[in-house]
């Protein structure tokens, strides 16, 4: 009988992590921090310490709420630039401008916050519904609940697949092996035990603890939070662990254009304000004007406009099934046009039956079958489709239940295999063995024929074997080896796995999905390349690669694969379709060869060993899967479907095209009209706009371009990969910057020459005509097509329509003296209106010849970024 725990400590301090807590047993620590070792705590007992501790979850400096939102809004440089415009108003008197100024200021970071601060939220309620879980042992239970629920004291129950959700010393483990990568850097799993560390110990050395971050590869183990949340030793360093995710090709685009656009800003505004000094305008006016330029070229709400385009993409992928937990990877979702994948439950059905139990020589046994069952009821590590199987299978057939289990030596990686010992009333204490074929029988030494007779496994009955092998695979069936050994004690290791007596095999058929050709027929007219990376044998594959429309005539196995340099392997990757019996290792070898090759690579995985792979460019797992994979993946799949990924992808690319709009539009339309308002500056015997209604002017035109998030995409956008390109901007800028620019020394003709406009005049046409070309160039340059062709999302359309009628009557109403507005005569404007159509009809047949020139473009950049990936893509084994 155990004492019952001490009273619940009510402070921090009471919780605290025990000193040096690795130099003490798990019993100690149960004892210090209050707990029982067969119960754990109560549930009474873990709410009240959640409330002192708080929250296992780790918080960073850059992580808050609304308030770090709002305020990194008015860290913008460019927010900088018109606070440092008005402050320089209002200290020369212009106070009047100053106040306009600020107001805009204010305005547009709040447009910017209530943007990103929705789309802040609406992922992390995304995120959440993907959230890890852990087992837990409650009031003497075993419950299944949220990682951030731990608390110290808390007994968690570990397995082969398991995220380690707190700093933990072991109370008991079974063959427990961990992955410290994360935490230490140490490539191979850790064995760890029961027992104590010395004080002076690194955490390498500490084998009695687990920690938060860290991973499980085999084995089982029950241990004792000790410490949670920013408590740990992986928040200690979590800025240095953190995984280095690498720069998507999209940020790296974006942060080189805001390079670009920076040079421009800089040279213009400079040019501008010199000029207007030689030409003795007022320092005042000079100023304000030239930095109202800089902030009209820039588009400044840039960063609101990708958060809130992603987080719509992701809310809209949500609904369909598809969880993005980083928003930057949706871009390279839009990119991917290679997707490796396993093959079970992704293009088979998932649904695994076993077919026949049969003897070394291939007869039916009921004798192979009972072994089999035996050692899936027993074995306590990673539930597997396979045992489910078995045990399913040979639910009817009414086994004796006499039997004890003895002990066990988990499945793991290298061995690829899983032992259970057990002893019944009929038969001595034996080591029932179970796994991958190869590796069975390279610790046999004889095989039970269907006669019940042991022989020697020799070569020749070896070479007898591998035939039927491959007949069966080639059939599509699944083989799974079952082997023993009568054992006289009941201390085993993994050393006691040799001489072994081949029992027989569990033959399986794992049927493809029905839909999977389509699936992949999909997917294919996206222009993704589905290629499959197996640990399975070759003939399985291959037979389920014919089976729904796969290519299944080159392939690479992972031992041609170990014989191979990394050159060697970057030349076959891309020519290569299928990779079967891979090794754990060789995967993220494949993925970093096939984006070596310039490709965009999707790693689709759910088990332990596919982790380090899942840190391809787009990393997607399934929501069963274990947690080290499912918290490794950008992307999580609620449907283990195909299907569904490729409606993932369409959302992506929606993305993409819609924030490269924005860019492209931004840039063309400002960089025209702050080019001509720069030339007319020095042309003109007064600046052609005040700085307050530049910044009106830019206020105004960004208002629809919130709206460019729910904006319909063309269907032939959605059938290629989208990658980024910022000579294509660059392009964009150069051919429709200058047209903006024609129509505005038009405009400057007609208010001049024509209307004999004065400057407040002028100012005001100018102003409606410059508003009405930039909403103008929204709806014409969103698609490829003809503009009338292509309908654009009912939001943007009607906001276009709104802020045009907006700016077209701000001279007629009663404030618009503010603004130095006066109202325009009806035929000044019927000419406005009648250049801004012929703006129209020229920027359309601009716009055609020069998307008939983007083909050869395209492929110009994907040869550069094949370069480009060749020279920089990060190579895991350089030896």
């Amino acid at each position: 009988m155990h004492a019952p725990p001490s009273p619940v400590p009510q402070s921090l301090d009471a919780l605290a992590c025990p000193e040096k807590y690795w130099t003490k047993t798990g019993c100690e620590i149960v004892v210090s921090l209050a707990t029982s070792a067969t119960n754990g705590l109560s549930s009474d007992e873990a709410a009240a310490r959640l409330r002192v501790v708080g929250s296992n979850s780790i918080r960073t400096a850059h992580t808050g709420g609304a308030l770090r939102t709002l305020a990194a809004q008015f860290r913008s440089p460019l927010v900088l630039v018109l606070v440092f415009a008005a402050v320089v108003a209002a200290a020369f008197g212009e106070k009047h401008d100053a106040i306009i100024i600020g107001v805009i200021v204010l305005a547009s970071c709040l447009l910017g916050f209530s943007q990103e601060y929705g789309a802040q939220r609406a992922v992390e309620a995304l995120k959440r519904r993907v959230s890890l879980t852990t087992t837990v042992r409650r009031d003497g239970t075993s419950v299944i609940l949220p990682a951030n629920e731990i608390v110290p004291g808390d007994l968690i129950e570990l397995s082969a697949g398991s995220l380690i959700p707190a700093d933990a010393v072991i109370l008991e483990a079974q063959d427990l092996n961990v992955s410290e990568a994360s935490l230490t850097g140490e490539t191979f799993p850790v064995s760890k035990a029961p027992g104590k560390a010395a004080p002076e110990a690194a955490l390498s050395g500490r084998l009695n603890c687990v920690f938060t971050g860290t991973s499980v590869r085999s084995g089982t183990a029950t241990v004792v939070a000790v410490a949670t949340g920013n408590r740990t030793e992986f928040a200690s360093i979590a800025s240095a662990v953190a995984r280095q995710i690498p720069e998507t090709d999209f940020a790296k685009g974006i942060r080189h254009f805001g390079y670009l656009m920076t040079k421009v800003m800089l040279c213009i505004v400079l040019v501008v304000f010199v000029a207007n000094l030689v030409l003795h305008r007022p320092l005042v006016d000079s100023l304000l004007f030239s930095l109202a330029l800089a902030v009209g070229l820039t588009p400044e709400l840039l960063p609101a406009i990708i958060s809130v385009t992603l987080a719509r993409g992701a809310r809209i992928m949500s609904r369909a099934g598809v969880i993005v937990r980083r928003l930057e990877a949706m871009e390279n979702l839009g990119s991917m046009d290679v997707l490796c994948t396993d093959k079970t439950g992704t293009l088979t059905t998932g649904v695994i039956d076993l077919d026949r139990c049969v003897t070394a020589d291939g007869k039916d046994s009921q004798a192979v079958a009972h072994l089999g069952w035996l050692n899936a009821t027993m074995q306590s590590g990673m539930r597997n489709p396979l045992d489910d199987a078995v045990k399913q299978s040979l639910a009817e057939r009414n086994f004796p239940s006499s039997y004890r289990k003895c002990g066990e030596i988990p499945y793991d990686f290298l061995r690829k295999r899983l032992s259970v010992i057990v002893e019944g009333p009929d038969c001595p204490r034996r080591l029932i063995a179970k796994g991958a074929v190869s590796n069975i029988l390279e610790v046999c030494t004889h095989a039970v024929s269907s006669t019940g007779k042991t022989i020697a496994l020799d070569e020749a009955m070896r070479a007898d074997i591998d035939t039927r092998y491959r007949d069966w695979g080639t059939a599509g069936l699944r083989v799974i080896a079952v082997a023993t050994k009568e054992l006289a004690s009941d201390r085993i290791s993994k050393e006691d796995e040799t001489g072994l007596k081949l029992e027989g095999f569990l033959l399986f058929i794992d049927p493809p999905k029905p839909d999977a050709a389509v699936a992949l027929s999909s997917l294919s007219a996206r222009g993704i390349k589905t290629k499959v990376i197996s640990g399975d044998n070759r003939f399985v594959v291959a037979h389920l690669a014919r089976t729904i429309g796969l290519g299944c005539d080159r392939v690479l196995t992972g031992s041609d694969i170990a014989a191979m340099s990394n050159d060697a392997l970057f030349a076959r990757a891309t020519k290569t379709d299928l990779f079967v019996e891979i090794d754990p290792n060789q995967k993220e070898r494949i993925i970093a060869a096939l984006r070596k090759s310039g490709h965009v690579v999707g790693y689709m995985g759910d088990g332990i060993n596919d982790a380090p792979a899942l840190h391809a460019d787009v990393g997607i797992s399934v929501d069963s899967a274990v947690d080290v994979a499912r918290e490794a993946a950008d992307i999580v799949l609620l449907q283990r479907d195909l299907s569904v990924l490729a409606r993932g992808v369409d959302d992506g690319r929606r993305t993409f095209a819609n924030t490269l709009k924005y860019i492209s539009i931004a840039t063309s339309a400002n960089f025209g009209n702050m080019a001509s308002m720069a030339a007319a500056s020095m042309a003109l015997p007064f600046l052609p706009l005040l700085a307050k209604q530049i910044l009106l002017n830019n206020l105004l035109s960004d208002i629809p371009s919130m709206a460019i998030a729910t904006d319909n995409v063309d269907s032939t956008t959605l059938r290629r990969p989208q990658q980024w390109d910022i000579a294509r901007i660059q392009r964009f800028m150069l051919w429709f910057g200058p047209l903006s620019s024609v129509f505005d020394i038009l405009t400057f003709v007609f208010l001049l020459a024509v209307a004999a406009a004065g400057a407040e005049q002028f100012r005001s046409g100018w102003f409606v005509e410059s508003l009405i070309t930039q909403l103008s160039t929204m709806l014409v340059v969103r698609t490829p097509g003809p503009f009338w062709k292509s309908r654009p999302g009912p939001l943007l359309l009607s906001a276009t329509i709104a802020v045009a009628i907006l700016g077209t009557a701000l001279p007629y109403l009663p404030f618009a003296g503010v603004f130095g507005f006066v109202p325009i005569p009806g035929s000044i404007l019927a000419g406005l209106f009648g250049i801004s159509l012929a703006f129209v009809v020229s920027l359309e047949a601009v716009k055609r010849v020069y998307f008939r020139k983007q083909p050869q473009g395209r492929r110009k950049k994907s040869r550069a970024l094949a370069r480009s990936r060749q020279a920089s893509a990060l190579d895991p084994d350089q030896g």
